[in-house]
Protein backbone atom coordinates (compact mmCIF):
# COMPACT_ATOMS: atom_id res chain seq x y z
CA UNK A 1 0.00 0.00 0.00
CA UNK A 2 1.19 3.19 -1.02
CA UNK A 3 2.01 6.35 0.85
CA UNK A 4 -0.70 8.29 -0.70
CA UNK A 5 -3.25 5.20 -0.59
CA UNK A 6 -2.42 5.25 3.54
CA UNK A 7 -3.96 8.96 3.61
CA UNK A 8 -7.21 9.01 1.58
CA UNK A 9 -10.42 9.06 3.23
CA UNK A 10 -12.91 6.94 3.14
CA UNK A 11 -15.56 8.55 1.22
CA UNK A 12 -19.65 8.10 0.76
CA UNK A 13 -19.69 4.47 -0.98
CA UNK A 14 -16.37 2.40 0.12
CA UNK A 15 -18.60 0.29 2.32
CA UNK A 16 -18.31 -2.64 -0.29
CA UNK A 17 -21.56 -2.54 -2.40
CA UNK A 18 -22.15 0.73 -3.11
CA UNK A 19 -24.19 3.94 -2.38
CA UNK A 20 -27.05 2.00 -4.54
CA UNK A 21 -27.03 -0.81 -2.40
CA UNK A 22 -26.65 1.66 0.72
CA UNK A 23 -29.89 3.40 -0.20
CA UNK A 24 -31.75 -0.08 -0.30
CA UNK A 25 -30.19 -0.53 2.92
CA UNK A 26 -31.87 2.23 4.55
CA UNK A 27 -34.89 2.00 2.96
CA UNK A 28 -35.21 -1.89 4.44
CA UNK A 29 -35.04 0.65 7.82
CA UNK A 30 -37.52 1.59 9.96
CA UNK A 31 -37.82 5.31 10.86
CA UNK A 32 -34.85 6.65 12.83
CA UNK A 33 -35.78 6.54 16.87
CA UNK A 34 -36.64 9.89 18.94
CA UNK A 35 -33.53 11.61 20.30
CA UNK A 36 -35.00 10.34 23.68
CA UNK A 37 -32.93 7.01 23.03
CA UNK A 38 -29.83 9.06 22.22
CA UNK A 39 -27.47 8.63 25.38
CA UNK A 40 -27.25 11.11 27.86
CA UNK A 41 -24.72 13.95 27.80
CA UNK A 42 -22.46 14.52 31.00
CA UNK A 43 -22.74 17.50 32.62
CA UNK A 44 -20.97 20.22 31.49
CA UNK A 45 -18.46 20.94 34.18
CA UNK A 46 -17.55 16.78 33.95
CA UNK A 47 -14.52 16.94 32.53
CA UNK A 48 -13.75 14.09 30.28
CA UNK A 49 -12.17 10.87 30.88
CA UNK A 50 -7.76 11.10 29.87
CA UNK A 51 -7.49 9.50 26.85
CA UNK A 52 -6.10 5.80 26.63
CA UNK A 53 -2.67 5.42 25.15
CA UNK A 54 -4.19 4.18 21.67
CA UNK A 55 -5.87 7.57 21.63
CA UNK A 56 -2.60 9.00 22.74
CA UNK A 57 -0.97 7.21 19.79
CA UNK A 58 -3.26 8.70 16.93
CA UNK A 59 -3.09 12.14 18.19
CA UNK A 60 0.67 12.00 17.84
CA UNK A 61 0.41 10.18 14.32
CA UNK A 62 -2.17 12.38 13.15
CA UNK A 63 -0.29 15.43 14.47
CA UNK A 64 2.87 14.52 12.63
CA UNK A 65 0.76 13.57 9.47
CA UNK A 66 -0.69 17.39 9.14
CA UNK A 67 2.75 18.99 9.66
CA UNK A 68 4.23 16.79 7.21
CA UNK A 69 1.45 18.26 4.99
CA UNK A 70 2.22 21.43 5.64
CA UNK A 71 6.02 21.40 5.03
CA UNK A 72 5.44 19.80 1.63
CA UNK A 73 2.94 22.87 0.72
CA UNK A 74 -0.27 20.71 1.01
CA UNK A 75 -3.55 21.12 2.75
CA UNK A 76 -3.83 24.92 1.15
CA UNK A 77 -7.01 27.41 2.80
CA UNK A 78 -6.62 29.71 -0.22
CA UNK A 79 -9.02 28.19 -2.50
CA UNK A 80 -7.25 27.84 -5.64
CA UNK A 81 -5.28 30.83 -7.09
CA UNK A 82 -3.26 32.04 -10.25
CA UNK A 83 -1.76 28.34 -10.15
CA UNK A 84 -4.45 26.59 -10.69
CA UNK A 85 -6.14 27.85 -13.18
CA UNK A 86 -9.68 25.94 -14.90
CA UNK A 87 -12.46 26.92 -17.35
CA UNK A 88 -15.38 25.78 -18.27
CA UNK A 89 -14.92 22.32 -19.89
CA UNK A 90 -12.64 21.85 -17.14
CA UNK A 91 -15.79 22.17 -14.78
CA UNK A 92 -18.21 19.98 -16.70
CA UNK A 93 -15.28 17.04 -16.75
CA UNK A 94 -15.00 17.44 -13.22
CA UNK A 95 -18.89 17.53 -12.09
CA UNK A 96 -19.30 14.02 -14.22
CA UNK A 97 -16.38 12.18 -12.75
CA UNK A 98 -17.23 13.28 -9.37
CA UNK A 99 -21.33 13.39 -9.38
CA UNK A 100 -22.03 10.12 -10.93
CA UNK A 101 -19.65 8.01 -10.33
CA UNK A 102 -18.72 6.16 -6.74
CA UNK A 103 -15.15 6.59 -5.03
CA UNK A 104 -15.15 3.18 -4.34
CA UNK A 105 -14.85 2.33 -7.73
CA UNK A 106 -11.81 4.73 -8.06
CA UNK A 107 -11.65 7.89 -9.26
CA UNK A 108 -14.05 7.90 -12.69
CA UNK A 109 -13.49 4.90 -13.34
CA UNK A 110 -16.46 2.07 -12.80
CA UNK A 111 -20.13 2.29 -13.79
CA UNK A 112 -21.40 5.61 -13.88
CA UNK A 113 -24.52 5.94 -11.52
CA UNK A 114 -26.95 8.31 -11.44
CA UNK A 115 -26.94 11.97 -10.03
CA UNK A 116 -27.68 11.71 -6.54
CA UNK A 117 -28.66 15.03 -4.06
CA UNK A 118 -31.07 15.74 -1.12
CA UNK A 119 -34.33 16.59 -2.20
CA UNK A 120 -35.56 18.21 1.25
CA UNK A 121 -33.81 20.27 3.77
CA UNK A 122 -30.53 19.16 4.95
CA UNK A 123 -30.33 19.21 8.91
CA UNK A 124 -26.94 18.59 9.82
CA UNK A 125 -26.52 17.83 13.89
CA UNK A 126 -23.54 17.73 15.65
CA UNK A 127 -23.07 14.67 17.84
CA UNK A 128 -19.97 14.17 20.67
CA UNK A 129 -18.71 10.96 22.14
CA UNK A 130 -17.95 11.30 25.76
CA UNK A 131 -14.21 12.05 25.50
CA UNK A 132 -14.67 15.26 23.57
CA UNK A 133 -14.19 17.84 25.84
CA UNK A 134 -17.01 21.05 26.04
CA UNK A 135 -14.39 23.36 24.54
CA UNK A 136 -13.68 20.83 21.59
CA UNK A 137 -17.76 20.61 21.26
CA UNK A 138 -18.71 24.35 21.17
CA UNK A 139 -15.76 24.95 18.50
CA UNK A 140 -16.85 21.61 16.46
CA UNK A 141 -20.76 23.57 16.74
CA UNK A 142 -19.57 26.55 15.45
CA UNK A 143 -17.66 25.46 12.66
CA UNK A 144 -20.49 22.94 11.09
CA UNK A 145 -23.00 26.25 11.37
CA UNK A 146 -20.74 28.10 9.35
CA UNK A 147 -20.23 25.81 6.95
CA UNK A 148 -23.94 24.85 7.04
CA UNK A 149 -24.34 28.43 6.20
CA UNK A 150 -21.63 28.40 3.64
CA UNK A 151 -23.79 25.48 1.91
CA UNK A 152 -26.80 26.90 2.08
CA UNK A 153 -25.52 30.23 -0.16
CA UNK A 154 -23.78 27.69 -2.64
CA UNK A 155 -26.40 25.08 -3.44
CA UNK A 156 -29.19 27.49 -2.74
CA UNK A 157 -31.13 24.83 -1.04
CA UNK A 158 -32.27 24.94 2.73
CA UNK A 159 -28.75 23.80 4.46
CA UNK A 160 -28.77 24.25 8.50
CA UNK A 161 -27.39 22.70 11.69
CA UNK A 162 -30.32 21.27 14.76
CA UNK A 163 -29.79 20.47 17.91
CA UNK A 164 -32.80 18.56 17.91
CA UNK A 165 -34.24 16.68 14.74
CA UNK A 166 -31.32 16.26 12.50
CA UNK A 167 -31.26 13.74 9.24
CA UNK A 168 -26.95 14.59 8.64
CA UNK A 169 -25.03 13.39 11.73
CA UNK A 170 -21.90 14.28 12.05
CA UNK A 171 -20.30 12.43 15.04
CA UNK A 172 -17.24 13.36 16.70
CA UNK A 173 -15.65 10.42 18.37
CA UNK A 174 -12.19 9.31 19.13
CA UNK A 175 -10.52 6.03 19.67
CA UNK A 176 -12.10 5.36 23.09
CA UNK A 177 -15.54 6.32 22.00
CA UNK A 178 -15.85 3.09 20.10
CA UNK A 179 -19.31 2.11 22.33
CA UNK A 180 -20.87 5.28 22.11
CA UNK A 181 -20.22 5.40 18.24
CA UNK A 182 -21.86 1.53 17.57
CA UNK A 183 -24.77 2.47 19.37
CA UNK A 184 -25.60 6.26 17.90
CA UNK A 185 -25.10 4.45 14.58
CA UNK A 186 -27.14 1.17 14.90
CA UNK A 187 -29.88 3.98 16.25
CA UNK A 188 -30.14 5.71 13.27
CA UNK A 189 -29.12 3.16 11.00
CA UNK A 190 -30.89 -0.19 12.22
CA UNK A 191 -30.37 -1.92 9.28
CA UNK A 192 -26.51 -1.49 8.98
CA UNK A 193 -24.32 -4.26 8.78
CA UNK A 194 -21.90 -5.68 11.75
CA UNK A 195 -18.92 -4.88 8.94
CA UNK A 196 -19.93 -1.73 8.34
CA UNK A 197 -20.71 -0.37 11.80
CA UNK A 198 -17.32 -2.34 12.93
CA UNK A 199 -15.57 0.32 10.62
CA UNK A 200 -17.49 3.22 11.76
CA UNK A 201 -16.91 2.23 15.74
CA UNK A 202 -13.23 0.77 14.92
CA UNK A 203 -11.90 2.69 11.82
CA UNK A 204 -8.42 1.60 10.70
CA UNK A 205 -5.89 4.38 11.37
CA UNK A 206 -5.82 5.05 7.44
CA UNK A 207 -9.07 6.46 7.82
CA UNK A 208 -9.50 9.79 8.63
CA UNK A 209 -12.81 10.63 8.40
CA UNK A 210 -16.15 8.77 7.05
CA UNK A 211 -19.86 9.20 5.39
CA UNK A 212 -22.62 7.21 4.72
CA UNK A 213 -26.04 8.85 2.90
CA UNK A 214 -28.71 7.31 0.96
CA UNK A 215 -32.54 7.60 0.18
CA UNK A 216 -35.48 5.31 0.28
CA UNK A 217 -35.53 2.34 -2.05
CA UNK A 218 -38.48 3.96 -4.00
CA UNK A 219 -36.24 7.19 -4.69
CA UNK A 220 -32.37 5.95 -3.77
CA UNK A 221 -30.98 8.83 -5.40
CA UNK A 222 -32.78 11.48 -3.49
CA UNK A 223 -30.88 11.54 0.07
CA UNK A 224 -33.00 11.32 3.29
CA UNK A 225 -30.14 10.26 5.96
CA UNK A 226 -26.34 10.70 6.30
CA UNK A 227 -23.72 9.88 9.39
CA UNK A 228 -20.32 10.86 8.91
CA UNK A 229 -17.61 10.53 11.79
CA UNK A 230 -15.04 13.00 12.22
CA UNK A 231 -12.03 11.27 14.43
CA UNK A 232 -11.72 13.20 17.61
CA UNK A 233 -7.84 12.90 17.28
CA UNK A 234 -7.44 15.28 14.72
CA UNK A 235 -5.26 18.09 14.91
CA UNK A 236 -7.64 21.39 14.24
CA UNK A 237 -6.76 21.53 10.27
CA UNK A 238 -7.37 17.78 9.53
CA UNK A 239 -10.72 18.05 11.34
CA UNK A 240 -11.82 21.19 9.43
CA UNK A 241 -10.68 19.56 6.60
CA UNK A 242 -12.39 15.99 7.53
CA UNK A 243 -15.74 18.22 7.73
CA UNK A 244 -15.46 20.24 4.45
CA UNK A 245 -15.15 17.00 2.93
CA UNK A 246 -17.36 14.43 4.17
CA UNK A 247 -20.39 16.71 4.32
CA UNK A 248 -20.24 17.80 0.81
CA UNK A 249 -19.89 14.08 0.05
CA UNK A 250 -23.07 13.35 2.00
CA UNK A 251 -24.63 16.29 0.04
CA UNK A 252 -23.91 14.22 -3.36
CA UNK A 253 -20.57 14.56 -4.66
CA UNK A 254 -19.46 11.04 -4.32
CA UNK A 255 -16.39 10.86 -5.97
CA UNK A 256 -12.90 11.88 -6.05
CA UNK A 257 -10.70 12.73 -8.93
CA UNK A 258 -7.20 12.95 -9.70
CA UNK A 259 -8.06 15.70 -12.28
CA UNK A 260 -9.51 17.73 -10.39
CA UNK A 261 -8.17 21.07 -9.37
CA UNK A 262 -8.16 23.20 -7.05
CA UNK A 263 -10.39 20.83 -5.40
CA UNK A 264 -10.67 18.74 -1.92
CA UNK A 265 -12.45 16.38 -3.77
CA UNK A 266 -8.85 15.03 -4.94
CA UNK A 267 -6.61 12.46 -3.25
CA UNK A 268 -3.83 14.42 -3.65
CA UNK A 269 -4.08 16.68 -0.33
CA UNK A 270 -3.18 20.00 -1.92
CA UNK A 271 -6.53 21.42 -0.55
CA UNK A 272 -7.83 21.30 2.91
CA UNK A 273 -10.83 23.36 2.58
CA UNK A 274 -13.82 23.61 -0.21
CA UNK A 275 -12.09 25.77 -3.05
CA UNK A 276 -13.73 28.33 -5.77
CA UNK A 277 -13.57 25.34 -7.98
CA UNK A 278 -15.73 23.23 -5.53
CA UNK A 279 -17.76 25.51 -4.75
CA UNK A 280 -19.36 25.73 -8.42
CA UNK A 281 -19.19 22.06 -8.46
CA UNK A 282 -22.07 22.27 -5.71
CA UNK A 283 -23.75 24.92 -7.27
CA UNK A 284 -24.18 22.77 -10.38
CA UNK A 285 -25.66 19.46 -8.44
CA UNK A 286 -28.47 21.68 -6.92
CA UNK A 287 -29.49 23.69 -10.28
CA UNK A 288 -32.89 22.87 -10.53
CA UNK A 289 -32.24 22.32 -14.19
CA UNK A 290 -30.65 18.96 -13.20
CA UNK A 291 -33.09 15.97 -11.16
CA UNK A 292 -31.87 12.95 -9.43
CA UNK A 293 -32.02 10.29 -11.25
CA UNK A 294 -30.78 11.82 -14.07
CA UNK A 295 -27.64 9.93 -15.82
CA UNK A 296 -23.92 11.03 -16.34
CA UNK A 297 -25.69 11.33 -20.86
CA UNK A 298 -28.79 13.00 -19.31
CA UNK A 299 -27.66 15.86 -17.55
CA UNK A 300 -23.92 16.35 -19.56
CA UNK A 301 -25.69 19.00 -21.99
CA UNK A 302 -27.45 20.85 -19.19
CA UNK A 303 -24.28 21.13 -16.88
CA UNK A 304 -22.18 22.46 -20.11
CA UNK A 305 -25.31 25.81 -19.69
CA UNK A 306 -24.72 25.97 -15.96
CA UNK A 307 -20.75 25.91 -16.26
CA UNK A 308 -20.48 28.50 -18.63
CA UNK A 309 -22.92 30.47 -16.81
CA UNK A 310 -20.54 30.48 -13.63
CA UNK A 311 -17.45 30.64 -15.43
CA UNK A 312 -18.80 33.25 -17.51
CA UNK A 313 -19.11 32.21 -20.80
CA UNK A 314 -21.04 34.55 -23.22
CA UNK A 315 -24.33 32.88 -23.84
CA UNK A 316 -24.16 32.66 -27.75
CA UNK A 317 -21.17 30.30 -27.00
CA UNK A 318 -23.17 28.46 -24.79
CA UNK A 319 -25.06 25.13 -26.70
CA UNK A 320 -28.62 24.73 -25.92
CA UNK A 321 -30.10 21.85 -24.02
CA UNK A 322 -32.38 19.16 -25.38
Amino acid sequence: MSARRRNRWLQVPRFGAGLIGLTALLACTPPPPRDSLVPQSRPEDLAPPPRSSESEQLVHYYAVLQQDLLTRGLLRRDGGGPDTPYDADKLVRNFEAIAFFDEYAGSGSGSAGGLSRWRGPVRLKAEFGPSVSRTQQLEDSRFLADYANRLARITGHPVSTSTSRGNFHVIYAGKDDSDFVRARVQQILPGISAENLEIFANPPRSFYCLVLAGGPQNDPLSYTRGVALIRDEHPNLVRKSCVHEEVAQGLGLRNDSPRARPSIFNDDDEFALLTSHDEKLLTMLYDARLQPGMSAEQARPIARIISNELMGVPPEATPRAY
